[in-house]
């Protein structure tokens, strides 16, 4: 099988990530105004129940399948047998996580029984997901393509139905729909790439250990990742509270997405490149990807910073001038999530170091919940915000201390100069303009242009490695054209 640019590779996974959040994205501003602040509430509390029901049925078999298919992505026989023993052991774990869903949620009545019932069909949804087969060959395009023309369907529905606060059950079932049609539609191109293995062949049970072994640091990541929202709900009698974190949430992912999305693209090649022994190359791919997370992350730190004041209240409407607070106390995770994503995705589960990643998001999981106990009670989502802070720098600590001897740490370090440099005028500059008596659109037009130019121009001028690769690639794919 031919080779895929990592470069292709990343800008189809970025846009895949961007298409999973644009949907709840570009329709924020509309139905934080429609639904309000406790609907969006019960919407992500009852969203982040039914999740862990899907983490515990998918146990760690994605991730695991991923890997497995990309150390043998030249074989068609070799993972033509893995994905129908996976597939299968797909179906056993979720539909006992299904039944078990059905009759805590569904098959009692509760406050929030008519959501439950609609979300059964998002963990059914679930099992037709096979996009961890397509990025385990490295074939990234098919899960754009699909995603691209099912939110826009979604995106066109909610502006169409949703309407009034009475319509929340509405929203619900186009969210559970568009899920289920995207996964069902990539099941379309899997004759292509598979061949037929006999049902005896099949040993579904050998996978069961290894998929346990990652489904611990799996629910771990799950846990500090939903138990905010799952804490505050449960703890905390006012609703709002939890669509006020939901919102913050929502554009720290967004970005955290564009950081992140190399991960799910260099963890199959480092996978094909230990398995064939190149461990110089492996720590070529890893510097790289260090730079590109510093790059990215502290110029957007920075500027959500300076420009939130303006930006909260223009897309949420009035009403959530709180989210402006606890999108900066949560935005450094922007550089912690990337650096762990780096050290663990990139690097430690591809090289089969799961004992070590397994310590870590569990670390972070506890000092999470430890935190969210101590702080929710008193200062809500305010109190989730510190907690989910302090535990993903313990878990970017922990991965870090393991990966130390494979690396120079220093050199690592040294990588982030230029860029802290930048984004430390472009944040000055900015900060200054925010308080310019025009309109908001205006002025974070102005603010946002101001910060491109300022961070690029800065970089140039330091003569950044990085940034004049990156110029130099787009002046030779112009001249080509």
């Amino acid at each position: 099988m031919q080779k895929k640019s990592i470069t292709k590779n990343y800008v189809y996974n970025l846009l895949y990530q961007v298409l999973t959040l644009i949907l709840p994205l570009v329709t924020a501003p509309y139905i934080s105004r429609v639904l309000g602040a406790e609907n969006i509430g019960i919407y992500s509390y009852t969203i982040s129940i039914v999740t862990y029901f899907i983490t515990f049925g998918s146990l760690g078999i994605a991730l695991y399948g991923q890997r497995e298919i990309a150390y043998v992505q030249n074989d068609k026989e070799k993972y033509s047998k893995i994905f129908w023993e996976i597939i299968l052991l797909r179906l056993i774990t979720l539909s006992c996580s299904l039944l078990l869903f059905y009759f805590i949620f569904v098959f009692r009545n509760n406050q929030y029984h008519i959501y439950y019932t609609i979300l059964i069909l998002e963990i059914f949804a679930n099992f037709l997901d096979v996009s961890w087969f397509f990025k385990g060959i490295e074939e990234f395009k098919k899960n754009v393509m699909r995603h691209f023309i099912v939110k826009v369907i979604s995106l066109i529905l909610i502006f169409i139905f949703v309407k009034t606060k009475n319509d929340l059950k509405i929203y619900f079932i186009i969210y559970v729909l568009s899920t289920l049609i995207g996964n069902f539609s990539l099941l379309l191109y899997l004759p292509k790439y598979l061949v037929k293995i006999k049902l005896k062949d099949l040993n579904v049970l050998r996978h069961l250990k290894p998929t346990i072994v990652l489904f611990i640091p799996q629910i771990a990541i799950q846990v500090y990742a939903l138990l905010d929202k799952t804490m505050i709900g449960a703890i905390i009698m006012d609703k709002k509270e939890v669509g006020y974190y939901e919102q913050s949430q929502k554009i720290i992912k967004m970005l955290l997405t564009i950081i992140t999305s190399l991960g799910a693209v260099m963890m199959p090649r480092i996978a094909y490149t230990y398995a064939n022994g190149n461990r110089e190359k492996i720590k070529q791919y890893m510097l790289k990807s260090f730079n590109l997370v510093f790059f990215l992350s502290f110029p957007m730190i920075l500027g959500i910073i300076s420009v939130n004041t303006r930006f909260v209240p223009l897309f949420f409407g009035k009403g959530y001038d709180k989210v402006v607070l606890l999108m900066n106390i949560i935005s450094p995770i922007l550089l912690l999530i990337g650096l762990s994503n780096v050290t663990g995705i990139q690097y430690l589960l591809p090289t089969k170091r799961q004992k070590e990643y397994t310590i870590s998001v569990i670390v972070g999981a506890v000092v999470n919940f430890i935190f969210n106990m101590l702080l929710i009670p008193k200062y809500g989502a305010i109190g989730a915000s510190f907690g989910t802070l302090i535990a993903e720098f313990l878990v970017s600590m922990v991965q870090i201390y393991y990966v130390r001897c494979d690396f120079e740490l220093k050199d690592i370090v040294k990588l982030s100069k230029n860029y802290i440099l930048a984004s430390l005028l472009m944040f000055f500059c900015c900060f200054i303009l925010r308080n310019m008596p025009i309109n908001d659109v205006l002025v974070l037009l102005v603010q946002v242009i101001t910060g491109i130019v300022t961070y690029g121009v800065c970089l140039i001028l330091l003569k950044d490695k990085f940034t004049l690769e990156i110029i130099n690639k787009f002046i030779n794919k112009i001249r080509r054209i």
